[in-house]
């Protein structure tokens, strides 16, 4: 039996922020990220919509991107001494990642962290609290999806947390919070999204729910991104949507390597995720074409790609996502972003053998074994074809 999860409302375009006055709870905690919410005035706006709604608001900022082990238990601490019954996530993935994991340990304090890394393990939530998630970046999708990536800066370890409890209740997908977001940073998450709706789309888990969302998704995310990144403001709000559609497709398709790869190799060499997924994809594509070139021939005619047989279509979407690499100012190897051959040697077979154990792998389309995993990401480092 196959399951699709959703959050039970979305509420999407400009100004549908405004929503949070019609919610109903008694507390609410808001967590969110840097400075940004507060120097845009979103976050004042989102704490009076709530007064507006008689909800008594208590504010948890400055997680830090790629959030902590550790600052997710302070935060669960501060929800237990607070006791709000409705949790406000907004911001960039990583403040709503780190909501998350707080929301699971508010609700389980003896829980450990060890306990819940495996996936589709965390114990049933909303016994104290509903959670509502604000994106203000168009790449994770973490508003609706049942995933939260938490880092153990101990290990330099970035972990998938996954089980269908924690996609939020509510998804407001506001464009408006999208609009201030840095070059990089639109580049960044929106070949997260591309990355997310290919993975989609060839995962193991896989169906006909999931697969028209990460077409689509791929459509908009090819036709909006490079525009977005121009600064053109439709394409901005555009791709505020394709990624949310990229993320209702993963979040019950699943993904594959290359977020394997990016999980254990984003804490060790520096590399924001999307960043890392735009470096790995291109490589990934050509080692998993073995087992789902059919699939990935399948995107390339969706976009119209030059190609007379599978091999040539698969070649088009590769040198496709290397091109949108190079006009976003994205590196297409890893010694081009900059990590040193010595240090890359050295820690080599480690992230091999994490990447081959990120819950990720599991949905892979191809099998892959340490041995292959090393050659891959050897074949990213340089540069060089995948002949695996």
């Amino acid at each position: 039996m196959n399951r699709f999860t959703l959050p039970r409302d979305i509420y999407y375009g400009k100004g549908s922020m405004e929503q949070l006055k019609n919610v109903e709870g008694k507390k609410a905690v808001v967590v969110t990220g840097g400075s940004s919410m507060r120097k845009s005035g979103f976050l004042d706006r989102a704490v009076n919509y709530l007064k507006e709604a008689n909800i008594e608001v208590n504010l948890i900022d400055g997680v830090e991107p790629d959030p902590s082990v550790e600052t997710v238990m302070k935060g669960s601490k501060q929800m237990l001494k607070y006791e709000p019954d409705l949790i406000v996530a907004m911001g960039g993935g990583s403040a709503i990642d780190a909501a998350k994991a707080m929301w699971i340990f508010y609700e389980y304090p003896e829980e450990s962290f060890e306990n819940i890394k495996k996936p589709f393990s965390i114990p049933e939530l909303r016994n104290k609290a509903k959670f509502i998630a604000i994106p203000s970046t168009s790449g994770t999708a973490t508003e609706v999806t049942a995933f939260s990536v938490i880092t153990d800066y101990n290990t330099k370890i970035k972990y998938p947390l996954a089980d269908f409890d924690i996609t939020p209740d509510i998804a407001i997908v506001d464009s408006e919070l999208a609009e201030s977001m840095p070059p990089k940073l639109t580049a960044h998450t929106g070949m997260d999204a591309m990355t997310h709706g290919i993975e989609a789309y060839v995962a193991t888990q896989h169906t006909c729910f999931t697969d028209p969302l990460a077409l689509q998704a791929i459509d908009m995310v090819r036709d909006n991104l490079l525009k977005s990144y121009q600064g053109d403001m439709v394409c901005r709000e555009n791709m505020h949507y394709a990624q949310c559609l990229a993320g209702m497709a993963f979040s019950n398709a699943l993904l594959g390597i290359t977020h394997s790869m990016a999980h254990k190799t984003g804490a060790v060499f520096n590399i924001p995720h999307g960043c890392a997924n735009a470096i790995y994809l291109p490589y990934v594509i050509d080692f998993n074409k073995k087992a789902c070139m059919d699939r990935y021939a399948d995107i390339s005619r969706r976009l119209k790609l030059e190609g007379n047989t599978d091999e040539e279509l698969v070649e088009s979407l590769r040198e496709l996502i290397r091109y949108m690499n190079e006009k976003l100012g994205i590196p297409n190897t890893l010694k081009e972003y900059g990590v040193k051959e010595d240090f890359f040697n050295e820690k080599l077979k480690e992230i091999s053998a994490n990447a081959i154990e990120d819950a990720c792998t599991l949905s892979n389309p191809r099998k892959i074994t340490k041995e292959e995993m090393e050659k891959l990401f050897i074949c990213s480092y340089h540069g060089t074809k995948v002949f695996i």
